[in-house]
């Protein structure tokens, strides 16, 4: 364990960290409730992670801010905010991000700027926030440049998540994007393939002509329904994980793990050769 750096594959020494501290305002495990509050910490250089607005109710102030800082709304019942807060939250709550969000773009063109291979991982509606850990801490370990996550339906990165991932959401890139199949579509046009890993496929992962080396960004599901419908029409390949007991599937973050050391397991060979 304590060499496991010295064995990575297309990794540099020097691998620039976006994850920025939080700036100023709240602390980063902070909620924050009541419209003004919101309002201030909206116009602040803070980055929200979820923000809850009771459903029925309108604030064009905090429902523009939100726009223009691409932060999604998430319509829900007073009864819902009020197991957030007993406090008066006027119907509007939200949680500070951990991580400073950043742009796909801007990681992309650093990628291929560095002379790396892309590789990223997509993660849709990943809800539970210690498997969206692990598979955080998995993905830094072997190598992922950068974490894509929905606004909509993902986990929040909260302490829960930033303690399961043992630190490693601090050195991985973190995106989150309000439409997952505008990113496909954006990942394509970049040159990277897009590979989803769903027991719907037909190609076996260990098959010989499943090519994990070259650009790519795998695709991991929900763990109540696996990965949307609309997104496995879009992509350029799918493969599924063997299967030889009884049980019909593999928890998501183990999933992750196979699949992502699969890719390392090829690229080493693709630099060896």
């Amino acid at each position: 364990m304590e060499n496991r750096r010295n064995s990575r594959v297309n990794r540099p020494n020097q691998h620039r960290n976006y994850n920025r501290p939080a700036q100023t305002g709240p602390g980063p495990d902070e909620m924050v409730f009541g419209i003004q509050s919101v309002l201030e910490t909206l116009r602040s250089d803070q980055q929200i992670d979820k923000l809850y607005m009771e459903k029925g109710l309108s604030n064009p102030d905090i429902q523009n801010l939100a726009f223009q800082k691409r932060v999604t709304i998430q319509r829900v019942p007073p009864e819902r905010l009020d197991r957030l807060t007993r406090k008066n939250h006027q119907g509007v709550v939200c949680l500070i991000a951990q991580v400073q969000y950043v742009k796909l773009s801007n990681v992309i063109a650093d990628v291929y700027e560095r002379g790396e291979t892309p590789f990223f991982l997509l993660l849709d509606r990943i809800t539970d926030v210690r498997n969206f850990g692990a598979i955080a801490r998995t993905a830094e370990c072997t190598g992922v440049q950068c974490i894509v996550i929905p606004g909509r339906g993902a986990a929040a990165i909260n302490s829960d998540a930033m303690k399961t991932s043992s630190g490693a959401l601090n050195h991985i890139s973190v995106c989150r994007e309000p439409d997952l199949t505008e990113t496909v579509k954006y990942l394509q046009e970049s040159g990277i393939s897009v590979v989803a890993c769903t027991e719907k496929s037909s190609r076996d992962l260990y098959e010989r002509s499943t090519d994990l080396r070259g650009p790519i960004a795998v695709i991991m599901g929900s763990e109540e329904d696996g990965i949307s419908p609309e997104l496995l029409r879009m992509v350029d390949t799918h493969v599924k994980i063997p299967l030889l007991g009884e049980v019909g599937s593999l928890n998501v973050s183990v999933a992750t793990g196979v699949v992502l050391y699969e890719a390392v397991r090829q690229r080493s060979q693709s630099v060896d050769e």
